[in-house]
């Protein structure tokens, strides 16, 4: 396997299918072996990830989930395309890119679904006395769009687009340095997709005074511009100490593979999201379960030929 940056690697055992035998996982023939591409060490990826990997280890005993920590959704889907992993989380927005050969990537990525997973909310956040009130204010000014490689980058930078917004010193910054940067003024607004509340936002809003800037009036923009991935949503009064709703843009979160991936092997890691939903962080905000009549919209990206199965024969 070939070396990848700013990764951990959790070695976790899980195995056969409740439905049906995985292949190498039965008798005394070597263990499937899979490694799972997630987000930033702490991170809502990463921390999804590492939990489902305790669910397929408590599901089955011949399976090995390596959990890998990376900058997320563009760097997951490139590690699928060239073979450094088999698993990963992704934006739609991003893996809609990937299979299609565009944006970020420069040929189709043998990419596939497992399951849409829950909604994230874009976040656009700026100190509660800034000028700021929409996308237009960024002009001229210091923004952060997110770490590099991560889906929430490629959604911002087509938000400032679509808004028009061309004059703006973009630096990329993970969640935990774009909130220490804020504070400092050394940027005058980040943005994050996620759960709302997301909880290091949460934790900031207790000690220091934040907005959120309105950007749901984009999403029917970037729906004409980039495909139906895009929601017009609304994070709820209360959160972050908001005193009225703020609508954003809303775009899911998928678990994808490699379209390599043995077809057994996709039916039980999917069966083990369903069957241990229950127990998996997901974000606390409407949208936000995984629910059987959503997981299989996964949009242009195509369902795996295994996760196709598991949904055929569990709910018809």
């Amino acid at each position: 396997m070939s070396a990848v940056p700013r990764r951990r690697l959790l070695t976790l055992t899980a195995g056969a299918l409740a439905t049906g035998p995985l292949q190498g996982c039965s008798g005394d023939g070597p263990p499937d072996r899979v490694r799972l591409a997630t987000g930033p060490r702490g991170g809502p990826y990463a921390t999804f990830g590492s939990r489902l990997a305790d669910e397929v280890h408590r599901a089955h005993d011949r399976l090995t989930v390596r959990v890998l920590t990376t900058a997320a959704s563009v760097e997951n889907l490139r590690l699928l395309a060239d073979g450094s992993a088999d698993l990963g989380m992704a934006l739609a927005d991003s893996a809609a890119d990937a299979t299609a050969g565009r944006g970020s990537f420069s040929r189709p990525a043998p990419v596939a679904a497992l399951a849409r997973l829950y909604l994230n909310y874009l976040h656009l956040v700026v100190p509660a006395d800034s000028p700021i009130r929409e996308p237009g204010h960024l002009a001229g000014r210091t923004v952060s769009l997110s770490a590099a490689e991560s889906g929430t980058s490629v959604t911002a930078g087509r938000v400032l687009a679509v808004a028009g917004v061309r004059r703006v010193r973009s630096v990329q910054l993970g969640l935990d340095e774009s909130i220490t940067a804020l504070k400092a003024r050394e940027v005058a607004a980040f943005f994050w997709s996620g759960g709302a509340p997301t909880r290091a936002i949460a934790q900031l809003a207790r000690r220091y005074r934040v907005r959120l800037v309105p950007l749901g009036g984009l999403a029917p923009a970037l729906r004409r511009e980039h495909g139906p991935v895009y929601e017009s949503v609304s994070i709820p009064a209360g959160v972050y100490g908001l005193r009225a709703p703020t609508s954003t843009v809303g775009t899911p979160s998928y678990l994808v593979c490699r379209t390599a991936l043995a077809a057994d092997t996709a039916r039980a890691v999917t069966g083990v999201l369903f069957e241990a939903r229950a127990r998996l962080p997901v974000p606390d905000a409407p949208g936000s379960r995984l629910d059987e009549r959503y997981a299989i919209g996964t949009g242009t990206v195509p369902l795996h030929r295994g996760a196709a199965a598991y949904y055929r024969a569990v709910y018809g």
